[in-house]
């Protein structure tokens, strides 16, 4: 399926790019991870760090397909907030829920740091605000909830808001532990550490399932084979045939990157901007000084066609930076739409089939992607290595 169209950003700001092989040998691997972006990525590097031989699989190249659409905001708030999720889950494994994800930006931060390329990984606050009068009470439940468990949050009013924004909203939270980071650069720095340290790597190689035995799982590509001990698919919204079983859907999103501005955006330390109203608009800077916007998503499983769309949304969200920020004299220099899965309950799907303990998935369905793929890539290491993660029932195929 087609992931995302347009004029993208992110390919622009990196041209140090590895090239990989296609496959064209007959191996055995002790782990094949199928697909080639962020989620894949990420188990790849977590996996290098073992004595296990691991081999990974893109069927185009590395970072192309929806990981080159990411925006880069890494929150562990999630589109559900943590007294919803309370709601559904209880309130112990919903608290362990966003406590994995504010670990995950910890950890993407530790691999960021390894990396020998800059990935523009950056630490920031988010301002959560209120879009109406009338979410103000689930505003304030949400920082009861975050407060109570030890989240660092502040509530902030009116007045507060108008300080330090020149926009005013009814209330907002801030929320500290964010991040922010180049995805495309990410991927590819992390490929290649990966690779450094004996991760073998193949693009444009299209793999298809070639039966199994009590030992192996094998693959067959045009010109190669692939037995496998075990394979993690992180094949991202490419799986939505087999993520509908699982209560997976896939909708549609626009983003935009605009022009510089003269000098650096001034808002509150450059803090990620989103809010309370469902689909809800987003806001982040870049290194050079751009503003990143996305949002006005749309209940359609396949990406826009036509560059007129792309463009009248672009048009759309920028005029919604304006009316946060009036005064930045910018324009649409970059914008694009792609597709976006989503989960029924809001929780990734991450782990083994429960009738087969060799395949693994970690697809990290959700407006935090990245964040459960970092999820993803430790539990699947450890239940690889010792068939067990306290935390894996949370996230589970079959719940």
């Amino acid at each position: 399926m087609e992931l995302h169209n347009g004029n993208l950003y992110w390919p622009e700001t990196f041209s140090n790019i590895s090239n990989y092989p296609k496959l064209d040998d007959v191996m055995t691997c002790d782990v094949l991870i199928v697909g080639g972006g962020m989620s894949g990525a990420l188990c790849a590097h977590t996996l290098s760090k073992l004595p296990i031989k691991t081999v990974l699989v893109e069927k185009e190249t590395v970072g192309s397909g929806s990981s080159a659409a990411n925006t880069g905001l890494l929150q562990y708030a999630n589109d559900k907030m943590l007294h919803e999720f309370i709601e559904k889950l209880g309130e112990e494994r919903a608290v362990r829920f966003y406590k994995l994800c504010l670990k995950a930006v910890d950890e993407l931060q530790v691999i960021a740091n390894e990396l020998t390329e800059p990935v523009d990984f950056v630490r920031r606050d988010s301002l959560y605000y209120a879009s109406s009068e009338e979410d103000i009470p689930k505003l304030q439940k949400e920082f009861d909830a975050l407060k109570k468990h030890q989240f660092d949050v502040d509530f902030l009013d009116k007045n507060e808001i108008k300080k330090v924004y020149s926009f005013e909203k009814p209330a907002a939270l801030l929320t500290k532990g964010d991040a922010e980071v180049n995805p495309f650069k990410f991927i590819h720095s992390i490929l290649e550490n990966a690779h450094q340290q004996g991760v073998e790597i193949y693009e444009q190689t299209d793999l298809e399932e070639a039966g199994s035995d009590e030992e192996f799982m094998y693959f067959k590509s045009e010109a190669g084979k692939i037995a496998a001990k075990k394979v993690i698919y992180s094949t991202g919204y490419e799986s939505i045939p087999f993520a509908k079983k699982l209560g997976g859907k896939i909708n549609r999103t626009y983003a935009i990157a605009t022009t510089p501005l003269p000098s650096f955006p001034n808002w509150m330390e450059n803090c990620l901007i989103w809010e309370t109203k469902r689909p809800y608009f987003y806001m982040r800077t870049t290194k050079d000084g751009r503003i990143i916007a996305g949002g006005l998503d749309e209940k359609k499983n396949e990406v826009p066609s036509s560059n007129y769309t792309i463009e009248k949304y672009g048009e759309l969200l920028l005029q919604k930076i304006k009316e946060h920020f009036p005064d930045y004299q910018i324009d649409v220099a970059y914008s694009w739409g792609a597709t976006f899965g989503e989960s029924v309950d809001g929780l990734p799907f991450i782990g083994p089939l429960p009738e087969n303990d060799k395949v693994f998935y970690c697809l990290g369905y959700g407006g935090n992607g990245t964040v459960y793929s970092m999820i993803g890539a430790k539990m699947i290491k450890d239940l690889i290595l010792y068939q067990s993660n306290p935390d894996a029932e949370i996230v589970r195929l079959d719940r």
